[in-house]
């Protein structure tokens, strides 16, 4: 338990101020002077102010400000907006405050990060997709708004434990979701890195501690193997003359996760845990020659995986990341992957974007090129975007994901776009209006559809058409965040070109069927055939999907009486519906889910849930209560992507939830076992299942190629003990080779 004690919290909050200028290291004193100008303010605004830890408030602001000058390498303006981001909104100073003290500038990059309130009554549904809205808005004016705003969730999630459980999961949810993509969209690798591990910590800490865990106890064998690797590299580097740094670096507890449930493998199979690095200093003009040259000499020592090199030297990522990655085996039969940089890309990869503005007018400018051409890309979007919160969200995220290829133009311009990106990615990549125009391909000088997928290498060109309209079919084709977000709006410029006629037929159906033509009729209509706006209402009146008959039954049937039908002719109101009925956040921290079908705590009401069937969760397993619009709740594991999805928008509707000690009935789940075929296979694994376990089976699909077996079973356990017993039993079987959980059995 935190004790204040006011001098030494007095003595802290100098020593932290005194580390934020050791990381900044400023020269000009009249810069020095600003910086103290804003923490004297910020220090006396958030006096009274204290974190749920019991420490006092402004060691955030300050470890935020260390982090933008320390590890992203933020200058004057940025650490100034750090130690303010919360000024504005937890305290009584405005943002004409702000600005009469230290500009314009840095008024409206607090404003970016100064979350939305009073928003709750409105029409929106999730607080947390218009707060994220407004901070990227911002974007479109400035880009210090989202690295500091990532300094911030850092920050926060480092202190992650002080915060009850159900926030735990709602913050750690919308890092995994929104944040960490967006930290190495910006080519902040450390910060992604660390973000997506305390994620994992909170959302799945059973496995968080068991990865750690294996990791220190593997520690030891480690260091001897790379000794050992690095050895004879370190000897013919000095010996041809570099000047050269070997830095051995374990992959993130997050990606080793993530490759045990990619590749189906345990800790001890993961082969590339371990990563050597290898920076030279050398001159801008020689970084690509010396990296090859340094490559060679680790190939000269080791045999390296050619399906593995990747020469993001010549073509950089789109986050600015450039290097050799060669993956090379070790004279102890392992496979070392092995990173080949220069001291000024080392340097980016860490602090991505910031870094590569420092080194801006040297020799960076493909990176210049990559992340100028994203920035603009996203700021189209905003500028242009007039969807919901919501929508935009899932549009925005299609920007953050950097698996790439590279398309060539017909006059050979590179164009990078997202794998699996289509003939219709490329021609909205050009120009909208060749999107929205596109009628196929020549790929490869070969005539493609829109719908075909591209690689890299490939070489395409356009072909359009003036009569070509964008469809709505046209959405399963587009993969890019730019195309959906260009072929919504041209949609919705076509079904404007019919909404005049649309409203004209409307009223005179109306008039027709003697029925005024109220705000509050329309939206029955609306209703009645489950229309979200008027635009496509009045669309599809003008197409003629809905007609006169329709129209009509919605408002006069055979059925209805004759003082109903004149009830109908006045203007119709409807009686406001009452609002579902909200737990608070006091109640819902203590709620615990019951196996009789519901949710109860002193008391609560009994509340019905349903086991979600994307992830289908097991007793045992880590799991999140949903709130449903009946108030019912939908359970799902923590690592759910749909659960991440809902908690990311839907903080205030989730609570944490346990399961009973003892459990009485079972749940679905499911099991993958690959073996060798041979009699008694099958035989043998329904024994264990059915006889010695007494567990259900509900489906059993099994295929047979060259001797190999694949089986998936969907049965019902009791507990991930029950589902674990099994899978340790079955794997002991002689031609069984691997079990493993179905992870996402409903996706």
């Amino acid at each position: 338990m935190y004790l204040p004690d006011p001098e030494l919290e007095k003595r802290a909050i100098l020593n932290r101020y005194r580390g934020l200028l050791r990381v900044w290291r400023p020269i000009d004193p009249e810069q020095k002077k600003e910086v103290r100008k804003a923490f004297n303010l910020a220090v006396d605004a958030h006096k009274d102010m204290r974190r749920r830890s019991g420490e006092p408030y402004i060691y955030h602001p300050l470890e935020v400000a260390k982090i933008v000058a320390g590890e992203i390498g933020l200058g004057k303006t940025s650490i100034i907006c750090a130690l303010l981001h919360d000024v504005v909104e937890d305290t009584d100073y405005t943002l004409s405050d702000i600005e009469s003290l230290f500009g314009k500038k840095v008024a409206r990059i607090i404003d970016g990060l100064t979350k939305i309130k009073d928003i709750l009554d409105k029409s929106t549904t999730s607080i947390q997709a218009e707060n994220f809205k407004k901070m990227l808005l911002t974007l479109s004016d400035d880009v210090r708004v989202i690295l500091i705003k990532l300094a911030d969730r850092l920050h926060n999630m480092r202190t992650l434990d002080a915060m009850p459980p159900h926030k735990q999961l709602k913050i750690a949810s919308e890092t995994t979701y929104l944040y960490a993509p967006l930290a190495h969209r910006f080519g902040l690798y450390s910060i992604r890195t660390e973000l997506e591990d305390l994620s994992l910590k909170f959302t799945e800490p059973e496995i968080y501690q068991s990865i750690s865990e294996k990791l220190r106890l593997s520690e030891k064998e480690r260091k001897r193997i790379a000794s050992k690797f690095i050895y004879p590299i370190k000897k013919a580097l000095s010996k041809k003359g570099f000047d050269f740094e070997i830095i051995i670096r374990n992959k993130s507890i997050f990606s080793i996760w993530s490759k045990m449930k990619a590749k189906g493998v345990p800790f001890e199979e993961v082969y590339d845990i371990m990563a050597t690095r290898i920076i030279i200093n050398t001159s801008p003009e020689k970084e690509k020659e010396d990296c090859w040259r340094v490559y060679s000499i680790i190939t000269d020592n080791y045999r390296p995986n050619i399906d593995r090199l990747r020469d993001w030297i010549s073509i950089p990522k789109a986050n600015g990341y450039e290097a050799l990655h060669t993956t090379v085996m070790s004279n102890d039969g392992q496979w070392v992957e092995v990173q080949i940089r220069t001291r000024r890309m080392d340097e980016v990869a860490e602090k991505g974007y910031a870094a590569h503005w420092r080194y801006k007018n040297g020799v960076a400018s493909n990176t210049e090129s990559n992340l100028n051409n994203w920035l603009k890309r996203i700021r189209d979007m905003l500028q242009s975007n007039d969807s919901d919160a919501l929508d935009f969200i899932d549009d925005f995220r299609g920007f953050l994901f950097t698996d790439e290829i590279y398309v060539f133009t017909p006059k050979g311009e590179l164009r990078n776009l997202p794998k699996h990106s289509s003939v219709l990615d490329f021609a909205y990549a050009i120009h909208s209006e060749i999107g929205n125009t596109c009628i196929g391909a020549k790929v490869n000088h070969k005539l493609t559809p829109l719908n075909q997928k591209l690689k890299s290498g490939d070489q395409v060109e356009i072909l359009t058409s003036k009569k070509q309209i964008p469809k709505e079919e046209w959405f399963q084709y587009a993969v890019t965040a730019r195309a959906r977000t260009k072929l919504k709006q041209g949609i919705k410029e076509e079904k404007k070109k019919y909404a005049e006629k649309g409203v004209e037929l409307l009223q005179d159906y109306f008039e027709q069927i003697n029925v005024e033509p109220s705000e509050s009729n329309i939206k029955l209509l609306q209703q009645k055939y489950n229309y979200a706006g008027l635009l496509e209402l009045h669309y599809d009146i003008a197409i003629g999907l809905l007609g006169f008959k329709e129209i009509k039954d919605c408002f006069v049937s055979e059925e209805k009486s004759s003082w109903l039908a004149k009830m109908i002719k006045r203007p119709f109101s409807r009686s406001k519906p009452a609002s579902n009925k909200t737990l608070t956040e006091s109640v819902i921290e203590q709620l615990s889910t019951s196996k009789e079908k519901g949710v109860k705590n002193g008391n609560v009401q009994k509340i019905s849930y349903d086991i979600a069937n994307c992830c289908l969760p097991l007793p045992g397993d880590e799991i999140v209560g949903f709130i449903e619009k009946n108030e019912g709740i939908s359970l799902h594991r923590t690592t759910c992507q749909v659960a991440i999805n809902q908690m990311s928008k839907y903080g205030s509707q989730i609570i944490k939830t346990t399961w009973n000690d003892k459990e009485s009935i079972g749940f679905l789940t499911g099991i993958e076992i690959d073996g060798i075929d041979s009699p008694g296979f099958i035989k043998d694994i329904i024994h264990i299942i059915t006889e010695e376990l007494k567990i259900n089976i509900k489906s059993f699909h099994l295929e047979t190629e060259s001797g190999l077996t694949n089986g998936t079973i969907m049965l019902y356990a009791y507990s991930m003990n029950n589902l674990n017993n099994l899978m340790k039993t079955v794997g002991k079987l002689p031609n069984v080779k691997k079990v493993s959980r179905i992870a996402n059995p409903g996706t």
